[in-house]
């Protein structure tokens, strides 16, 4: 039996979308692959990174980094459903100059990838030390780089539905683990109080904590690679092969509407599930963490991590949370991994290097990229072993791919998008608000990197990038 290529559409692949809400439950899933990658970087790290800096104050900052870039993600969504192409190939028609055969969009997001890169040697550091809590006297080196080649095994095979499967249960067992510890947090002396959940969703932001917070915009909720990623597992779940090739004929507009609808579902069940679990992180840092003057950070950060559990449950959940965050952690490296390779090898096939659509080259492609890109992270944290501060400089390079990603899925609405798929004035509101708060967050992020970077940098600032004291939370 030939195996099917959802890069190539024909109308042997076309599926009436389902109508009832089971039926449409049975085609969620790709969503929920991109809230695997995001919690780990962004929830479990960033986010508790902010929160134990911030106190409250940022709570609404986080919500709103959350819930403001799903429009620009929809967008996405549906340019891939109504055309059938790959990320890279949508961005190759873009407007504006290119080199070689690739546009300047390509060219832009291998160049921002390179900071990229320290973000997941961060997530692959968070792993390296959340094992030694249970190994200490296992060489790092050693496990960094195991971690790594387990990571390129995993991803090498390319099984969609292993990763959606995994990463779906990765989210509840941990999600569920999270909400236990801030239920608990309520029977100590640390409870969260009405005070401090108003004084969370009041807008506020020291300036003291610009640099942190665009970090973690960048990367809490979707980020700019999450929705360029997002596209593949629409694709290879076969959202755009049910539509199939694109006919101007009633038929084919209902499949599309159809499809959309089933992808609209999809990513507010994701948006709920990744929020739920941001703002649960986000509080158990704020109320644990910066009460105590905790900040995670360089090897002891899952260490400090774990005590957002240990104070709210008990000592025993120290080794709980560390399996927890082993497998979040993990499950995240996994499906960053499997995105990269795909966005990577799109992007090379757009030089001009072999064909993507073709499935043996973007195969081999793929298993190019599952080998190379961890030794790449790995080594990255070896070199800064700072995981916290390699996260948060990843988010600011998101940040900057956001705005690449804005420009495309503007022009994807209002150039490219089927006026019978045109959507209302609700979804065009929502779409300017995200492209709106993306432009203003990248701004202030290109006014403040360099010298917060530094900041970061210097061997003399034990708490880099601390907020004062007349911001702290309580005070």
């Amino acid at each position: 039996m030939t195996e099917t290529n959802p890069y190539q559409l024909t109308d042997a692949t076309v599926v009436e979308p389902p109508t009832s809400l089971a039926g449409k439950l049975k085609y969620v899933g790709p969503g929920f692959i991109l809230s695997a990658s995001i919690v780990g970087s962004g929830e479990l790290i960033a986010t508790t990174i902010l929160g134990a800096k911030a106190g409250f104050l940022l709570l609404w900052f986080i919500i709103f980094s959350c819930l403001v870039k799903v429009a620009v993600q929809l967008e996405f969504g549906k340019h891939a459903i109504s055309s059938g192409e790959a990320t890279m190939a949508s961005f190759n028609k873009l407007p504006g100059p290119g080199i070689g055969s690739a546009n300047w969009s390509i060219w832009t997001w291998l160049l921002l990838m390179i900071a990229k890169m320290l973000q997941v040697g961060g997530i692959v550091g968070g792993v390296v030390l959340a094992i030694q809590q249970f190994a200490p006297d296992t060489n790092r080196v050693f496990l960094t780089y195991l971690v790594a080649a387990t990571l390129s095994l995993l991803v090498f095979g390319g099984y969609y539905r292993l990763l959606e499967k995994a990463s779906l249960l990765m989210i509840a067992g941990f999600t569920l683990f999270t909400l236990m510890s801030l239920i608990s947090l309520q029977s100590t002396d640390m409870a969260i109080g009405s005070a401090d959940l108003f004084s969370g969703v009041k807008p506020t932001m020291p300036e003291a904590l610009v640099f942190l917070a665009i970090g973690a915009f960048g990367i809490t909720g979707v980020g700019g690679d999450e929705i360029m990623a997002y596209n593949y597992w629409l694709i290879e779940k076969g959202y755009a092969s049910f539509v199939g090739p694109k006919k101007d004929t009633p038929e084919w507009y209902s499949r599309a509407r159809g499809w959309i609808g089933i992808m609209y579902l999809d990513a507010i069940l994701a948006m709920i599930a990744y929020t739920s679990v941001t703002v649960m992180f986000y509080l158990l840092g704020a109320a644990i963490l910066n009460s105590n003057g905790i900040v995670p950070e360089k090897t002891e950060l899952i260490s400090s991590l774990a005590t957002m559990y240990t104070e709210s449950l008990g000592p025993w959940a120290k080794n709980v949370f560390v399996i927890g965050a082993i497998i979040v952690l993990y499950s995240t490296l996994f499906a960053a991994l499997a995105a990269w390779t795909r966005l990577y090898s799109d992007a090379f096939g757009r030089i001009g290097l072999y064909s993507f659509e073709d499935a043996k080259s973007r195969k081999r492609a793929i298993s190019f990229f599952a080998w190379i890109l961890p030794m790449i992270w790995g080594t990255l944290y070896l070199v800064f072993e700072a995981p916290g501060w390699m996260v948060i400089v990843g988010g600011l390079a998101t940040t900057v791919i956001l705005v690449v990603v804005v420009f495309a899925a503007l022009i994807f609405r209002y150039k490219r998008l089927d006026k019978q798929l045109h959507p209302g004035r609700i979804y065009d509101t929502a779409l300017w608000l995200s492209v709106v708060a993306i432009l203003i967050v990248a701004l202030l992020g290109v006014r403040d990197v360099y010298g917060k970077t530094r900041e970061f940098l210097s061997p003399t600032t034990e708490a880099p990038a601390s907020v004062p004291a007349e911001t702290d939370a309580g005070e």
